[in-house]
Order: C-alpha cells, then sequence, then structure tokens
C-alpha cells in the first residue's frame, strides 16, 4: 500500500452547513463502574510502575479521589447540596497515550518521564491503558529491536523515533456492543527526528510501519493495529509533534460513536483519553440543553459536544469556536455522516475565542466551554458577567465594547462571513443576535482554576450554579473532571414557600384558638 501525504492547509477559517437531528437513545450508556468498595483490591492500582512513573499519583481508592469530598464542600458554599459523581472505570481506562522513546535499539524505554526528570521510565504492564495499547507497544519494542531502530537522544539530538501516540477507536459495529471496547484497534502514529518522508532514514520508517502492520494489522493473527501514521517532527524544543502528518498504512478514517453520533477523529485531532467517562459525561450535559436551543460551543475542538447537542436536542443552531485549524478536516466528515433529514444550522468556526468574545455570546441560548486546565481567560469571564447583567435590564443601552460595537468595527466578523462555506437556508454569523445566553455549561479538567472562574462568575450575581457533577477522568490521578450547569441571573430565594408556610401556620393558629 502506497502512503498518502496529508495536509492540514485551511481554506475558510469557517465552515457552515445545516443538518437535522436524531432522537436521543431511550436510555443513556453508562460506564463499567467497579464494585462500591470503600478499600479492596478491586479500587487500587495494582501497577508495577507505580513506583517510578509519573503518570498515577494515587495507588489506592481510585473511584473516589480525595478531591470529591473539597468539590462536594465547594458546591454546598455555591448552593448546590446535590453534587454527584460517576466513577466509571478505574482500570485500562486510558484510550489515548502518548509515550516517549528513549534507550537504544537493544533496551528501547517507551513510556513516561520519570517525574521532574527528562528519564524514560518503561512501563510496558500499564494498568492504565486500554490493554490493546500495551500489546501494541510490545510490537513496536520487538520492531525496534529487530530492525536495529535508534530511539532519539534529546541530549545529542540524534536517532529516528521520537515518540508514539497510540489511540484506541471501539468503533466496530460488526461487533455487539458489550465486546466493541475490549477488541479496541489502536492507530499508531509514530514522530520520526526528520523534515519529511524523503529524509534518508525513511526506509526505516516504512520498515518499521511494514513490521507493526504484519505482526498487528487487519490480516495478522491477532489484528490490533488500525492504522500506522507518521509525524515528522526535528525541533529541539517540548512539542511533541510537527505540522506534517502522514499515513503509512491502513485506514484513513477514524471513528468513534460518541454522544448519539459517529465522530472523525484525525492524529492530531483533540480528544478525550477516557472515552467511556466523556460518553457518561456528554448524555448527561445534554439534559440541560433545551429542545430547539441556539448552542455556542467555545474551545470546540471538532465540534464533538457541539455536535452532539446539535443531534440529540433539535438545536436550531450550533457554533463551534477552535482555534486549532487542524479540528476543521475532523468536524467536515463527521457533519457528512449526519442524516439528511436533519434541520439544524451548524458552523465551525476557526477564531480565538478569548479575543472580542461577546460576538460569539451573543445569539445564543446556550454557552458551552470546556477550556483547558488554565481555565477561561479574563476577558471570556469579564464577557459573561457583562452580558449576563445587560440582560437583566430589558430595553437598557449595552455598554459600548460589548454589545453596541458596529458590524464595520467588527473586521474578524466580516472576514469570517465572506470565508463561510454554507448549505441550506440563509445563514449568518449574527443571526438570533438578540439572543441572550440563559444558560452557561462549563466543563473542567482544572479544578483549581474552575474555582476561580466560578467565584467570578457568581460574585456579581451574573451567574448562578444550578447543578454540578464530577466525573473519574483520571483515575490514579487527585484531577476529576467536573460538569456545572450555570443559570444566568443570582439564585432566586425560596420567598414565596416561607410565605405560604407563615400563611398556614397563621391559619393553624387561628383554629386552635377557636
Amino acid at each position: 500500500m502506497s502512503p498518502h501525504l496529508l495536509s492540514f492547509s485551511m481554506s475558510y477559517p469557517v465552515f457552515t452547513c445545516r443538518v437535522s437531528a436524531i432522537s436521543p437513545p431511550r436510555s443513556s450508556p453508562s460506564c463499567a463502574l467497579p464494585p462500591p468498595l470503600s478499600s479492596g483490591s478491586s479500587s487500587a492500582l495494582q501497577c508495577p510502575h507505580f513506583e517510578a512513573c509519573s503518570g498515577c499519583s494515587h495507588e489506592l481508592h481510585l473511584h473516589r479521589p480525595v478531591v470529591v469530598d473539597e468539590a462536594t464542600d465547594f458546591f454546598k458554599s455555591m448552593g448546590v447540596s446535590d453534587f454527584t459523581f460517576d466513577s466509571c472505570r478505574v482500570r485500562e481506562w486510558r484510550c489515548r497515550a502518548k509515550l516517549a522513546v528513549r534507550g537504544s535499539p537493544l533496551n528501547p524505554l517507551i513510556g513516561l518521564y520519570e517525574e521532574g526528570t527528562h528519564n524514560v521510565v518503561d512501563i510496558p504492564q500499564c494498568k492504565a491503558h486500554h490493554p490493546n495499547i500495551n500489546a501494541t507497544v510490545e510490537i513496536l519494542r520487538r520492531g525496534i529491536k529487530q530492525l536495529n531502530i535508534e530511539p532519539y537522544d534529546e541530549d545529542q539530538g540524534t536517532g529516528d523515533l521520537r515518540y508514539v501516540l497510540m489511540a484506541v477507536t471501539t468503533y466496530n459495529t460488526s461487533l455487539p456492543s458489550s465486546e466493541r471496547y475490549i477488541n479496541g484497534r489502536v492507530q499508531v502514529s509514530l514522530v520520526w527526528n526528520s523534515r519529511n518522508e524523503n529524509s534518508p532514514s525513511a526506509k526505516k520508517l516504512n520498515e518499521l510501519a511494514l513490521f507493526l502492520w504484519r505482526n498487528g494489522g487487519s490480516k495478522s493473527e491477532v489484528p490490533l493495529i488500525h492504522s500506522v501514521w507518521a509525524n515528522f517532527q526535528t525541533s529541539t524544543n517540548n512539542v511533541i509533534f510537527g505540522n506534517r502528518w502522514r499515513l503509512l498504512l491502513g485506514d484513513r478514517e477514524f471513528w468513534e460513536h460518541i454522544g448519539g453520533i459517529d465522530i472523525s477523529l484525525d492524529p492530531s485531532s483533540f480528544a478525550q483519553a477516557n472515552t467511556q467517562a466523556f460518553e457518561s459525561l456528554l448524555w448527561k450535559l445534554q439534559k440541560y440543553v433545551p429542545y430547539g436551543a441556539s448552542v455556542t460551543d467555545l474551545y470546540a475542538g471538532a465540534g464533538v459536544i457541539g455536535l452532539s447537542l446539535a443531534a440529540t436536542r433539535k438545536c436550531r443552531s450550533v457554533k463551534c469556536v477552535e482555534i486549532n485549524k487542524d479540528s476543521k478536516q475532523s468536524f467536515e466528515k463527521t457533519v457528512e455522516r449526519f442524516p439528511k433529514s436533519v434541520d439544524s444550522s451548524i458552523s465551525w468556526h476557526q477564531a480565538d475565542a478569548s479575543i472580542k468574545p461577546s460576538s460569539w455570546l451573543m445569539g445564543s441560548d446556550v454557552i458551552v466551554v470546556d477550556p483547558p486546565r488554565k481555565g477561561l481567560e479574563p476577558s471570556l469571564i469579564d464577557a459573561l458577567q457583562m452580558i449576563a447583567l445587560v440582560g437583566r435590564k430589558e430595553k437598557s443601552p449595552s455598554p459600548e465594547g460589548y454589545l453596541n460595537v458596529k458590524e464595520e468595527k467588527r473586521p474578524w466578523i466580516l472576514r469570517a462571513r465572506e470565508a463561510s462555506v454554507h448549505a441550506g437556508k440563509g445563514w449568518t454569523l449574527q443571526s438570533n443576535k438578540e439572543l441572550i445566553p440563559e444558560i452557561l455549561i462549563y466543563i473542567s479538567c482544572g479544578w483549581e482554576s474552575f474555582k476561580e472562574d466560578c467565584k467570578a462568575l457568581v460574585s456579581s450575581k451574573a451567574w448562578h450554579v444550578q447543578k454540578a457533577h464530577g466525573f473519574n477522568f483520571f483515575p490514579g490521578t487527585g484531577s476529576i473532571e467536573v460538569l456545572a450547569i450555570f443559570k444566568r441571573g443570582p439564585r432566586e430565594q425560596l420567598k414565596k414557600k416561607k410565605t405560604e408556610k407563615k400563611r398556614k401556620k397563621r391559619l393553624h393558629d387561628k383554629k386552635s384558638c377557636q
């Protein structure tokens, strides 16, 4: 099979289409939960690499990290007394792994850096990895030894194989749904220390790819590998991937079924490592989005959250805003699989949501944010506060710099419109611009940054927390994923209920006197 060169150049910063909705399933899938034990081996890591590897910081009680208690108390202080936590599976959960390759051809080290160093710890029996990642790593190890592949040397800048990215797809409709996870196939991306596929070491790269395919490809005795890719990187900084990707062997298309839809993911696309926990979060999130809502999905990546909502909640419109242009191709492929009967206006925009953020916030009923670990940019928090407060003052002038900015003063909006690709009825970036967000859905992987953002949002009484849920995205660590639902305005006091109780008490007292 001849390799094909990928190009990630972007013709348009905005991609727009119209698709229609599909009905959500009657019941949402749930994670494979461990037994509800407070101690014991079922909730322990039991990994031989724990002492040396930096990947996990906790060995016991994986089903309930300590931070869950802190989160419960924090949300109580915010008026939410029913914070929930979904544990999901605590071992063999990781479906995406970026591993460094160091050592020598005779003794390759494939794993993670030791804490605080650039010394790689070999982790062939990692308990967090999906089993097929470990099995594929073993094939790679054998290939390095037999073909005399030189692992990368950071001090000298020499060697060929720098890193490997392994991503598992559990999308296999030929198998019963209960068997798809354990039989997931692995997409292998080899980060090669050269500028391109024409380098002197290209022969070794192709030999290694063929070795992987013969021993784990679709026609091997135990088919484990979905495809083999190459990424070319010669930089001496800490950036793992270069900009040039090439499919060497296997299927170009990599699909996963998440949140009720088929999602296309390229090797360069961001995707959650814990597929099952992310699925659980999506089904929970969907319950808080009203049918027919207009949604803006910020930090959208390939649009997984926004597209899932479009399909299951019959949204009028969904705008996905993402700064990384590489996600556009995955978004386009995903939309192509949507049923033709659908009737939602969906768009993807390559833009920095922190620059004039109100232009993205206005015109939507629901805002979804899924920022990186550092949390929301100050400009976005300011815009969320300002718009929520303005929305409470009917017919009052909008603050200068937020809502009354003339269109001609927003060249990035004009450029986005001019470059848009659209199919279906008339859709514009400013459609329904009179709408003001009523719901803010915040997904966070950084607990400390989330607390600060949450306090900022509620301090001005622009928003209040209505519901909150935690998910065990990272068993073995002190981190959790948080899903918080904010409603616009301050929390309503239950004055009517108190007044009713007083009235009943007065009536009771009168009857007693009589």
